[in-house]
Order: structure tokens, then C-alpha cells, then sequence
């Protein structure tokens, strides 16, 4: 299968649209079987909704002849304010990432949903100038090896820290942003209108209005 929007994505979906009609669901990590849960409907530990929604992040980096690659992941997430944890099976990306001990990371929007999605279907190693082909460009990044995909308004630019048995940690040297998503100096999710990937449905979807304030909603519990 061609797609790596996500990776490892055929055993993500090994349970994808099946629907529990037993009393019971195989614990494939335990022998003794899953037990109901009363009022729902049981999907088992390998179902496609497992941390639904995910993130779109579009991973950057060079190739042997300098050329940029970038690709789609949705198995992404932040490990502190600096470090960044992705998981990654065999790409061109790793191998780049084996030469150049860097890359960048973007985040799909809602502007750039079709180069963004191509980019997650088609592989550097079979169209090595797939960048060019979305009509994307490129400008080297001032602080480490990757290129910045510049129809990206939002970039970090990270170092490799450590990359074994599939589990790619970066730390975070720079973020950058384009004014044109910015609100009061800060990254305003309204005006970048990031997308995340339904596993469950196979699409995107764009995250919604905002519906309360962290540290704050909460309080009125707290009176």
C-alpha cells in the first residue's frame, strides 16, 4: 500500500469497521478474553480510533543530491517544550534522516489539504521531486540540515536526538511562523486552520471553534 499518512498503518486498521457482535473480543496482548463493557460497544486494543484524532505533521528533509523530501505523519506528538516524539517505519525519510541528523516539521492545513494528502501518497524514492510536482518551494533552514517547505506557515526546525526501533525523538532548535497566522505575537490556530486525521473515517477534518480556556474552565468546580 502506497499511502503513508500514517505508519505501521496496516496494523492500525487490523480492526477498522468491525463491529463487535461476540460477548467477548480476543485480547491479542493477553489470553483471557475482553469482557463487555456495558452500554457500549467493544472495538478491542487495535482499533483505527486508538488517540483519534491525529496530528497532520508534514516531516522535511534533504536527500543525498540536496534535494527536498517531505512527507505526511500522523503518529506525532510533543515530548516537552523541546523535544517532539514521531513514529516512522522504513521511508526515504529515515534515510535521509540517517545522513543528515535533521529535519523539519509543518502542519497541514486546511489550504494545502491535496499537496499535503500527496504528499503522504506518494514516496521520495519512486518521485524524488514530488515538492516541485505539488508546486511547493523550499528555503534552507539557517539552523540545521532540512529544507523549510514555505507554504507552511508554521515550521520547527529540529535536530535528530535519537532514532531506534522506530521511534524518532527531535529536538526543537527553532519554531518559525508567517505573520499572516500570527494574533498579538502568538501562533493563532483560527488563522492557520490546521487539519487532523479521522483514522476512523479516512479523512481530514478541521479542528473546531474554541469551547473553553485551559486553567480556566475548570474553576468552577474549584469554588
Amino acid at each position: 500500500m502506497k499511502k503513508s499518512i500514517i505508519f505501521a498503518l496496516s496494523a492500525l486498521l487490523v480492526m477498522a469497521g468491525c463491529k463487535n457482535t461476540d460477548k467477548s473480543i480476543q485480547n491479542m496482548n493477553n489470553d483471557k478474553p475482553l469482557q463487555e463493557v456495558a452500554g457500549r460497544t467493544n472495538f478491542g486494543p487495535n482499533h483505527a480510533l486508538v488517540t483519534t484524532p491525529q496530528p497532520c505533521v508534514m516531516i522535511a528533509t534533504w536527500d543525498e543530491n540536496k534535494n527536498p523530501d517531505v512527507m505526511m505523519a500522523a503518529w506525532a506528538g510533543q515530548l516537552d517544550y523541546k523535544q517532539i516524539v514521531i513514529s516512522l517505519s522504513k521511508h526515504k525519510t529515515t534515510d535521509n534522516l540517517e545522513k543528515t541528523g535533521a529535519f523539519t516539521v509543518s502542519f497541514a492545513d486546511e489550504r494545502t489539504v491535496a499537496e499535503s494528502d500527496f504528499f503522504g501518497l506518494v514516496s521520495g524514492n519512486k518521485v524524488p521531486d514530488k515538492v516541485a510536482k505539488a508546486g511547493f518551494t523550499i528555503t534552507p533552514s539557517p539552523n540545521v540540515d532540512a529544507p523549510i517547505i514555505n507554504e507552511y506557515p508554521l515550521t520547527l526546525e529540529c535536530k535528530v536526538v535519537s532514532f531506534e526501533g522506530g521511534m524518532l525523538i527531535g529536538e526543537v532548535i527553532n519554531q518559525s511562523a508567517d505573520e499572516s497566522i500570527l494574533t498579538d505575537g502568538k501562533v493563532d490556530l483560527a488563522k492557520l486552520k490546521p487539519i487532523v486525521f479521522d483514522a476512523a473515517g479516512m479523512c481530514y477534518r478541521a479542528l473546531g471553534t474554541v469551547v473553553g480556556q485551559a486553567w480556566g474552565s475548570g474553576k468552577a468546580f474549584t469554588e
